[in-house]
């Protein structure tokens, strides 16, 4: 297990260290954390969303039982039924119980919904600051990529052209050498 986790440690080393000489595939990697973590965000909301949903329509659902238990409360006393009236009681009672719960569950997944949707506003904002200073570097190494094609064509010419020069030079010594032996033989002529 030392070997794996020694190779472990190394390899995380210099990916490290090579994150660290390339900015850019930095950036790009952070950038990529913020759009899966964005995704995993957007999915969370939209799960509690959909709990938030089947949260209310169980509290409908249960307001809707206790005041039907509430009518046969009133019923069986009216009936005079104490027995009933009771047992109704108690069974609307269990049930104020039970919406006051998922009330409570329902108040609970708003929370989160809100917490969720502010981490959401977080990451992207996050995720924009991190996209600009890409950007960013991107046109800086491009410019830098580009002044060094220019200074290389620059440079290239620079020494053709001293190179050149030179080679002017010698031609124009040899022409004019050329020219004063073609003189000599005319004259000798």
């Amino acid at each position: 297990m030392g070997l794996f986790d020694d190779l472990s440690r190394f390899l995380e080393d210099r990916l490290e260290e090579f994150l660290r000489n390339n900015p850019h595939l930095e950036l790009e990697a952070l950038l990529e954390q913020l759009r899966q973590q964005e995704e995993d965000t957007l999915k969370l909301i939209a799960d509690l969303k959909l709990q938030e949903k089947r949260s209310q329509d169980q509290i409908l659902s249960t307001a809707q039982e206790i005041q039907r238990w509430h009518i046969r409360v009133q019923k069986a006393q009216n009936a005079g039924r104490p027995d009933l009236a009771a047992a109704a009681q108690a069974r609307e009672a269990a049930l104020l119980r039970e919406g006051n719960q998922r009330w409570g569950q329902m108040q609970g997944l708003k929370e989160r919904i809100t917490q969720s949707q502010e981490l959401l506003r977080k990451i992207q904002a996050r995720r924009q600051e991190v996209q600009a200073k890409a950007t960013e570097a991107q046109t800086a190494r491009a410019q830098s990529q580009q002044h060094l094609k220019t200074d290389g064509w620059w440079n290239s010419t620079s020494n053709y052209t001293t190179g050149f020069d030179d080679l002017e030079e010698k031609f124009r010594r040899w022409e004019t050498e050329d020219e004063l032996e073609q003189m000599k033989r005319n004259l000798n002529k």
